[in-house]
C-alpha cells in the first residue's frame, strides 16, 4: 500500500495502481450508476493530456524530460492500455473535476514509473502543476466530450449512409409491387412499396444530415479557456497550439471558440447535437413500426412483407415469429428520446460561467450515440436487407379495395364515385365489376386509369391512352 494525501487528508491505496488519492475520494463519493468512463471519452482525455504536454514543451513552460514522458503515457492510453484505471462513476458532481483528476493521477504515476520514480511521488511530477498545466477541468472535459462524440457521431453517420443505401436498394426491388397505401390505418389509394420504402430512404437521409451538420458546430473547443472562459494561467501561445495538437491527434478540424467564456458557460451545441439524434431515432421508430404492420400475420395480418425469421417468438406458441428486430429499434428511440430530455435539462441548469452538469449531459449522448450506432447496423443488415414482398398479398388487397375508387372521381365525379364505394362495401364486390356492369367508363379506359402507373405516378398511363386514341382516331 501507498499513502496519497490531498489538502483534505490522506488515504491508502494498493501500489499497483496508477490513480491516486483526488480519484479513490470521486469512488467513495459517487457510487451511483455503476457505469464506468466511455472508453472513446478515456482516448479523448488521454488526446486532450498529450495536446497539453505538446503545446506545453513548445512554449517553453513544460520540463522537455517530463513533457515527453506525458506525451508517451498518454500515447498509452489512446493506444487502449490502462483504461481499467479510470475507475470513477459515469455521473458525479464537480462537472467532472473526478473524471479530469482520474486523468491526471493516472498518467502521472505512469510518467512517474517511466523516468523511474515511485508511485505517489507528486514532488516530481504532478498531476495537477504538470499533467494539468495550463488547464482546467472548465476546458478539458467539454473538449473531450466533443472529440469523443464527433468520433462516435462519424460513426452513426456511416451506419445511417449504408442504411440508405440498402433502403434505396429495396425501393428499387420494390419499384412494381402495387401495395394499398393508407391513412388514419384506413385504406387510402395505391402506392407501391418500392415508393414507400423510397420515403424511408428520404427520410433516413435527413437523419444522417442533421447529424453530421450537429457535428460540425461541436469543432469549436474551449481549450485554453480554463476556469471560467479568461484563459488564465494559459499563454496565447499555448491556446493557439493546443488546439492545433488536438486537431492533429484527431484528424478533424478543431478550432478555437471565438469567445471561450461563452463557449465555457454554455452547452447550446450539445443539446442541438441530442436534438438531432432523437430526430433521427424518431424515423427509424417509425419506419419500424410501418414494418411490424406490413409484416403482421402471417395469416390473420397485412402479410404484405416478411421479415428475416430471426429466432423463435414464443416460449408456448410453436411456429410463432415475432419482428423482433424492429421491436429493437423502438426501444432504442424510446432510450434516445429519454437521454435527449436528461440532456435538455441538464442543458438548462447551468449557472453562470459554468454548467457544472457537463457528466450527465456526455453519459447521455455517449449511451444515445452507442445504442443507435448498434441499432442501425443491426436493422440494416439483421432486416433490412433480407426483406422479402408478398406480391400477391398485396395485390389482393388492391383488387379488394375501394380505394382504386379515388382514381375515378375526374370522370364519374365524387357523388357517383361515394355510391359505387357504398355498393363495394355492402356487397363485396371489386370497384372495377361495378364499374363494368354500369358502363360507366369504358372497359380500355378503366384499365388505363386503374393501372399500376397512372395510380402511381399520374398522367404517365393516361397521356399513353390519349395518344393511342388519337392515332386510332387519326
Amino acid at each position: 500500500m501507498r499513502v496519497e494525501r490531498d489538502f483534505l487528508g490522506e488515504i491508502e491505496l494498493p501500489d499497483e495502481v496508477y490513480y491516486g488519492v483526488q480519484t479513490m475520494r470521486a469512488v467513495h463519493n459517487f457510487p451511483i450508476t455503476g457505469h464506468k468512463l466511455d472508453k472513446e471519452f478515456i482516448v479523448a482525455l488521454a488526446i486532450v493530456k498529450k495536446a497539453a504536454a505538446k503545446a506545453n514543451m513548445k512554449t517553453g513552460r513544460m520540463p522537455t524530460n517530463i513533457g515527453a514522458a506525458i506525451v508517451q503515457a498518454a500515447a498509452e492510453i489512446i493506444a487502449g492500455r490502462w483504461h481499467d484505471q479510470f475507475v470513477v462513476d459515469a455521473i458525479q458532481g464537480g462537472a467532472g473535476t473526478s473524471m479530469n483528476m482520474n486523468a491526471n493521477e493516472v498518467i502521472a504515476n505512469r510518467v512517474l514509473e517511466i523516468l523511474g520514480s515511485s508511485k505517489g511521488d507528486y514532488a516530481v511530477v504532478s498531476p495537477n502543476n504538470h499533467v494539468n498545466m495550463a488547464q482546467s477541468t472548465n476546458d478539458v472535459i467539454p473538449t473531450a466530450i466533443r472529440i469523443a462524440t464527433i468520433k462516435k457521431a462519424t460513426r452513426l453517420h456511416h451506419e445511417l449512409t449504408l442504411l440508405t443505401d440498402s433502403l434505396n436498394c429495396k425501393a428499387d426491388e420494390f419499384g412494381h409491387v402495387l401495395k394499398m397505401g393508407r391513412t388514419h390505418l384506413q385504406d387510402a389509394v395505391p402506392i407501391t412499396l418500392g415508393q414507400e420504402f423510397a420515403a424511408y430512404a428520404a427520410g433516413i437521409k435527413r437523419a444522417a444530415k442533421r447529424v453530421h451538420r450537429a457535428m460540425q458546430n461541436l469543432l469549436a473547443i474551449n481549450m485554453g479557456a480554463t476556469a471560467v472562459g479568461t484563459g488564465l494561467n494559459a499563454e496565447p501561445e499555448y491556446i493557439e497550439e493546443v488546439v492545433c495538437q488536438i486537431g492533429w491527434l484527431t484528424d478533424e478540424a478543431f478550432v478555437s471558440s471565438s469567445n471561450l467564456v461563452d463557449a465555457t458557460q454554455n452547452t447550446d451545441e450539445l443539446a442541438e447535437f441530442s436534438s438531432a439524434l432523437k430526430v433521427c431515432a424518431l424515423s427509424l421508430s417509425k419506419m419500424a413500426n410501418d414494418l411490424r404492420l406490413m409484416a403482421s400475420g402471417p395469416k390473420c395480418g397485412f402479410n404484405e412483407l416478411t421479415l428475416p425469421a430471426m429466432q423463435p417468438g414464443s416460449s408456448i406458441m410453436p411456429g410463432k415469429v415475432n419482428p423482433v428486430i424492429p421491436e429493437m429499434v423502438n426501444q432504442v428511440a424510446f432510450q434516445v428520446i429519454g437521454n435527449d430530455q436528461a440532456v435538455s435539462m441538464a442543458v438548462e441548469a447551468g449557472q453562470f460561467e459554468l454548467n457544472v452538469m457537463e457528466p450527465v449531459i456526455a453519459y447521455n449522448l455517449f449511451n444515445s450515440l452507442t445504442i443507435l450506432i448498434n441499432a442501425v447496423n443491426t436493422f440494416n443488415t439483421r432486416c433490412i436487407m433480407n426483406i422479402a414482398a408478398n406480391d400477391c398479398r398485396c395485390q389482393q388487397m388492391v383488387d379488394d379495395s375501394i380505394g382504386v375508387i379515388t382514381a375515378l372521381l375526374p370522370h364519374i365525379g365524387y357523388e357517383e364515385a361515394s355510391l359505387i364505394a357504398k355498393e363495394a362495401v355492402s356487397t363485396s364486390r371489386p370497384v372495377k365489376e361495378i364499374i363494368k356492369a354500369k358502363g360507366l367508363i369504358p372497359a380500355e379506359q378503366l384499365e388505363v386509369i386503374l393501372s399500376p402507373g397512372e395510380m402511381t405516378k399520374p398522367g404517365i398511363a393516361g397521356k399513353q391512352y390519349l395518344a393511342s386514341v388519337g392515332q386510332a382516331i387519326a
